[in-house]
Formats: structure tokens, C-alpha cells, sequence
């Protein structure tokens, strides 16, 4: 009866203190999970650390090899002195520490780094610090099972590992970084002994970590040790070993922890293009400009080479991800507008433009578009007008296209946030009112760099390329090119000696938005393609920074710079293309020589006869609204009423009174109201007509 009830009891004692089966260390530390994710270039460098779980603050797994003598020496004396010697448990100390428990007292101590190790593995175990009899009786077996499958180097390691030094960092990997700034293969004998001493309390204030560290070497004086604690538990530091090249990016592609992306970011590049980006801002000033972006792309792979969202400094907003951020494009879309007219026959790059005021009717009203420094320059050739980026030919230009035509093309290269239909835009597209990114910029102008074929960016190193897309006529796309590579076109805005010349072929187009907020400069080589934007995240305007004195600067230094030891050649003309000398009937540009395709070169080039274009009415434009002024004299306040085209036997008419003969361009003085304005044939066939409002 007695042995029945002693064989119960300790079956009974043997449940109760029965551990939990533990993994293996091949499964704790294949099963390791670091906090942050990691970014780095094509060569395998780092360029950014993102923490992703906010849970706790751990690195990659370190093994036993990469960590310091020292900080092992000081863990075990600090936490189990016999640990090479004992099979997981202490058993002097275990027996002190049960004797005490079982007369009432708090038990302290014998926890040896196995059992400690059992507690992280499991923490239904107790975890670290239990004090009561049955989870030390767990703890000691779990650990008997621990030492007899691990090696003491294995046990150790997981330790380390796993063990919480300070706050939320886990880990000796993470904590060696974020208190010491070093790597745990680089630590001294003091960042030691105060890294063991963080183990048993590791909310301590500095003094006690300090006394703790000097007991375990038996130090007399710690002063010195109290004066580094306090300056290791003091405000985080970023980590020692992340360089912080590429933020935004990081930010942007890390989403996993534990995550390492491989990008086709080359650091030098990077590297430079962050700096050219600093110095610019800092010369231009934070009163003017406090942001900017560049992209970076190999042309031949679609690679981005470069991806800076910002450089901090000056701005107000460092965190927003100015590389892929919507903006107005300005000036910058014209490129793929003339583009599309010329492959399509409207226009060639010699063809006149007229660059005078034109008003045009929209649901929302007038349209008046005006060049950047609010003059005209009467009839231009297409070559001039793209260079210079003049905006009322362009605009007329988009009136041949169309609108829907022009929003499908720029949707073709890549413009994905032009969701809505033509419409919406109206003719302010030509000008650039939609918003695009900087990388969508980037990839749109390399593929004008490849003949019209578009390819997406490419992020990931190693990921296969994508198949090109034809989108535009390769020999419009040459010809667009070449003119923006034009230095002497650009001239008439720009300048002889602009940023935008370079001592090696490259074709490059500036932009700049609504009320000065954007501004652009994108451009390309054979080899790559460089897009830059300043401006300021918060959308507020900049203050006197011009289309080549904001962007293009650093446009050119990292044109210089990867092009050092290759300059940039001039592409090679495709078939389908004729030269042809042209002169300009009424001398409204030198005589030169331009390229075509083939089939629609010319030798003289003029500005059709009045007599060729169809009679319509210049002014007042349709929808107009005019409104009297009490403080002028009324007489003063007239509207001339203008006519253009063949005005030969043609006859206005006010609200279906005839006022006089089309070619006289009458000054008259209407009454508040709605009315009606007809040009008349001699036939009195109604011509043009155009509804406007005085009030």
C-alpha cells in the first residue's frame, strides 16, 4: 500500500514538473526573425536599415564565432560561473535556492544560462527569473534536455541571441549597435561587463548597471563605469553600421522583417547624385527651395542606378518620398506631344507654329495660355518651339493631336496616374497640368532614349527585364531627340550657355508647374538618363528659381560625372530618315539643315496665305465674359472685334446687326448682356460665330 502511494507520488511530482518538448537549435535559429529589413545596392553594400516590427528591436542571428571574447568571459561570470562545467543545472546552487523556497522565502539565484536559455524557448516555462519551486524544477529538467542535443558554443549563442539587454532590444546583435555603436565582434572589456550586467535587470538605472559591472570584475573604482553607462543607456543612436543612403527607397520597398532586398541601386552613383542634390539646395537656400529628387536609370537595362527621395537638410518634410510623389508636370510632356504629330504627318520639326495669344473655349471657361516669360514670338518652327519650350504652340499643337489621343500616349509610356479621359485635362495637358512621378518621368524619357519603346523600371537586382513595348515611331522619337539636343534652338529662352549644354551630345528638357512648385529637368544619353525635381514637399511655391537655375544644375554635374570617362555620343539615325537643306519663305528662321521623314522634307517652308485659311473670328472668343468698370469713363471701355483669314467681302453682325466690314477690326461698346457675334460671307453664309457676355 506504501509503495503504491509512494510510486503515485512521484508520478504525480514527475507530471507536475514534466517540461515541454523544446526545438532544436537548427529550428530556434532557422526560425529567427530579425526586427528590421535591410536594402542593399547592387554590390551587396548596405544602403538602408528599416525596422518593420515595432514589437521588439532585434538584428540578424550572430553566431558565437562573432562575438567578442571579452563580452562571453563577462556573461558568464555574471551569470553562471560553473557554466562550462555543469550539465545545465548548478546543483549547489539549485539546492540553496529549493531550500529556501521550500521554508518561505523568496529563492534567488541558480538559474544557470541553460535554464535561463529553456525559459526564452518556452515561456510557459517561467521565463528568466522564475522564482517558484515547480518552474525551477521545469527549468533544471528542460535544461538536463537541452544540454543533452546542444553544444555549449550552441547554447551560448542562442542565449545571446535571444536574451533582452535594455527596453525593447533583444538580442546581442542589436543591443551592441544601438547602445555602443559597434558591431559585437568589436567590443571591449567595459562595453562588456556593462552589457552582462544589463542581463538580470535590464531597466536598471546607469549607477546600479555600472556597480553591477564592477562587482562581476571585481573593479574598486567605477566611476569610469558609471560615466559609460550612463552614456550607453542614454538617447538611442542610429545603428553603426547603416549608412543611410537610400531612406525613401528603403521605406518604400521593405515591408517583411528580416527582409533583405537586392536592388540595382550602384552606391556610387547614389552616393553622388545625394550629394549633388545637397549642395544645390543648400546653394539655392530654404527661403527658396527645400526639396528635391533625382532618378538615376541605365538606359541599356532599365536599371535605376540612383534613387534619391530627398536629402533632409533644409526641409520641413524630409520624410516624403519626393521621387515618387505626384506633381505637375510642366513643360516637360512636350517632347511626346510633338513626338506624336510628327510620326503622325501633322507636323514635321520644320514646320511653322504661330506663337501669338489665342483664346479657347473650355467647359470651365477661357483658356489662355502664355509663354513662361509672357511675351510672343509670332510664327516659330517646331525645332524652336520644343527647344525653347514655348507653350502656345504647343497648345496648338495638342488642337491637331487631340487630347484623348495625347493622354492614350503619355498612359503608353507609363504615365499611370492620367486616369481620367481627355476632358479633364483639356488643353492645359500640352503644358503639363496632369501629375506624374519623377520615376514615371525617368522611364518615359528613357524609352524616347530607345526609340519609343518603353520598359518599366527595374528595382530589383536580378529580376528578369522586361519586354520593350513599342509606343512611339522610332524615327519621330530620333528627330524629337535631336531637337532637344539642340543647343542653338533653345537659345531664344535658354540661352547659348545654359546647364543644359554639355560638351557631349545629350538631349534634355526642362519644366516648371503652375505658380513656380515643380521643377524639372529630364534628360538622356546613349548610356543613361538623369531626371531630377525641385520644389518643396509641402506644394508652397519656390521663390525666384527658374527652369535652368533649380533643376538643371544638378542635372548637369551627374551628366559630367557618369560620363567622366565616356562621353555621350549622338544616337544612330534610323532608317526612314532624309536630310534636306530648308529655307523659310518670309525669313522667319536662318536657313539650315533638318531632318524629316522620308516623304515630307521640304525646301522651302512658309506661312500659308491669308487667303488659304478659313475666316474666323479672333476676338472676342467664345464664352468670353467682360466686365464694365464704374471707375472708367464708359466711352473708353470698347472691345475691338476681330477677323482673320480671307476678310474680303466678309461682314460682322452684333446680335443680327450688321456693324461693318470683317477687316476694319471696330472698336465697339456693347450693352450689359448676352450676345451674339457672326462673321458673314458676301453670300450671307454664316462663317464663325461666338457667344460673349458683358456685365
Amino acid at each position: 500500500m506504501c509503495g503504491a502511494a509512494l510510486l503515485l507520488g512521484f508520478g504525480g511530482l514527475e507530471a507536475w514538473t514534466r517540461p515541454p518538448d523544446l526545438p532544436s537549435y537548427d529550428q530556434v535559429r532557422g526560425d529567427w526573425r530579425a526586427s528590421e529589413a535591410w536594402l542593399r545596392a547592387r554590390d551587396g553594400r548596405l544602403l538602408e536599415t528599416v525596422r518593420v516590427d515595432f514589437k521588439v528591436r532585434r538584428l540578424g542571428w550572430v553566431p558565437i564565432d562573432r562575438v567578442a571574447p571579452a563580452l562571453r568571459e563577462a556573461v558568464i561570470a555574471s551569470e553562471d560561473r560553473q557554466f562550462e562545467h555543469h550539465g545545465g543545472v548548478d546543483w549547489r546552487a539549485f539546492g540553496g535556492s529549493a531550500w529556501t523556497a521550500l521554508h518561505g522565502r523568496r529563492a534567488r539565484g541558480a538559474s544557470t544560462i541553460t535554464m535561463q536559455l529553456a525559459g526564452f524557448l518556452d515561456p510557459g516555462l517561467g521565463g528568466p527569473g522564475a522564482r517558484s519551486f515547480a518552474d525551477k524544477v521545469r527549468q533544471a529538467r528542460a535544461a538536463r534536455a537541452i544540454e543533452a542535443r546542444w553544444s555549449k558554443d550552441e547554447i551560448l549563442e542562442a542565449y545571446l541571441n535571444l536574451a533582452s539587454f535594455r527596453g525593447e532590444t533583444q538580442g546581442i546583435g542589436a543591443v551592441a549597435r544601438a547602445l555602443l555603436g559597434r558591431a559585437p565582434d568589436a567590443l571591449g572589456r567595459d562595453d562588456a561587463l556593462l552589457l552582462a550586467a544589463l542581463l538580470p535587470a535590464p531597466r536598471a538605472a546607469p549607477a546600479a548597471v555600472a556597480r553591477r559591472a564592477c562587482r562581476t570584475a571585481a573593479i574598486s573604482d567605477c566611476t569610469s563605469l558609471i560615466a559609460q553607462a550612463e552614456a550607453m543607456t542614454g538617447p538611442g543612436r542610429r545603428l553603426a553600421d547603416d549608412p543611410g543612403l537610400a531612406p525613401h527607397l528603403a521605406y518604400r520597398l521593405l515591408r517583411k522583417p528580416g527582409e533583405t532586398f537586392r536592388t540595382t541601386i550602384d552606391p556610387q552613383v547614389q552616393t553622388f547624385a545625394a550629394a549633388a542634390l545637397r549642395r544645390q539646395l543648400i546653394g539655392l537656400g530654404s527661403d527658396r527651395a527645400r526639396d528635391g529628387a533625382v532618378v538615376v536609370v541605365d538606359n541599356r537595362t532599365a536599371e535605376v542606378l540612383a534613387y534619391v527621395g530627398g536629402v533632409g537638410g533644409g526641409s520641413t518634410a524630409p520624410a516624403v518620398d519626393n521621387a515618387n510623389a505626384p506633381r505637375q508636370a510642366g513643360s516637360t510632356l512636350k517632347p511626346f506631344l510633338y513626338g506624336q504629330a510628327i510620326e503622325r504627318g501633322y507636323l514635321t520639326a520644320g514646320s511653322i507654329l504661330d506663337d501669338s495669344p489665342v483664346q479657347l473655349d473650355t467647359a470651365s471657361g477661357l483658356y489662355v495660355p502664355r509663354d513662361y516669360d509672357r511675351s510672343f514670338r509670332g510664327p516659330v518652327s517646331v525645332r524652336t518651339a520644343l527647344a525653347a519650350s514655348l507653350n502656345v504652340p504647343a497648345v496648338r499643337t495638342l488642337l491637331l493631336t487631340g487630347v484623348e489621343s495625347f493622354r492614350d500616349r503619355l498612359w503608353d509610356l507609363g504615365y499611370r496616374g492620367l486616369t481620367e479621359d481627355g476632358d479633364y485635362y483639356g488643353y492645359s495637358l500640352a503644358l503639363g497640368s496632369a501629375e506624374v512621378t519623377l520615376l514615371q518621368q525617368a522611364a518615359a524619357y528613357r524609352a524616347l532614349a530607345e526609340g519609343g519603346r518603353y520598359r518599366p523600371l527595374r528595382l530589383r537586382l536580378g529580376e528578369p527585364p522586361a519586354t520593350p513595348k513599342p509606343v512611339a515611331d522610332p524615327v519621330a522619337a530620333w528627330i524629337v531627340a535631336d531637337m532637344l539636343a539642340d543647343a542653338d534652338a533653345r537659345a531664344v529662352t535658354f540661352g547659348l550657355d545654359s546647364a543644359l549644354r554639355l560638351p557631349f551630345w545629350a538631349a534634355a528638357k526642362t519644366g516648371t508647374s503652375k505658380a513656380m512648385r515643380d521643377n524639372w529637368c529630364i534628360g538622356f544619353t546613349d548610356r543613361f538618363t538623369v531626371a531630377v525635381w525641385i520644389g518643396n514637399s509641402e506644394g508652397d511655391p519656390m521663390v525666384r528659381v527658374s527652369g535652368t537655375s533649380g533643376a538643371a544644375p544638378v542635372w548637369r554635374e551627374l551628366m559630367l560625372a557618369l560620363h567622366r570617362s565616356h562621353p555621350g555620343v549622338p544616337p544612330e539615325r534610323p532608317r526612314g530618315i532624309e536630310l534636306r537643306d530648308i529655307v523659310y519663305a518670309e525669313g522667319v528662321e536662318a536657313p539650315r539643315a533638318e531632318y524629316f521623314l522620308a516623304g515630307t522634307g521640304q525646301a522651302t517652308i512658309g506661312s500659308a496665305p491669308a487667303a488659304a485659311r478659313r475666316p474666323r473670328i479672333a476676338n472676342p472668343a467664345a464664352g468670353a465674359v467682360y466686365a464694365l468698370d464704374p471707375d472708367i469713363p464708359r466711352h473708353l471701355q470698347r472691345i475691338r472685334f476681330l477677323a482673320s483669314g480671307a476678310t474680303g467681302g466678309e461682314r460682322l453682325t452684333l446680335d443680327g446687326r450688321d456693324i461693318g466690314a470683317a477687316r476694319e477690326g471696330r472698336m465697339v461698346l456693347p450693352a450689359p448682356g448676352f450676345h451674339r457675334l457672326a462673321l458673314v460671307s458676301a453670300e450671307g453664309k454664316v462663317l464663325d460665330r461666338s457667344v460673349f457676355t458683358v456685365r
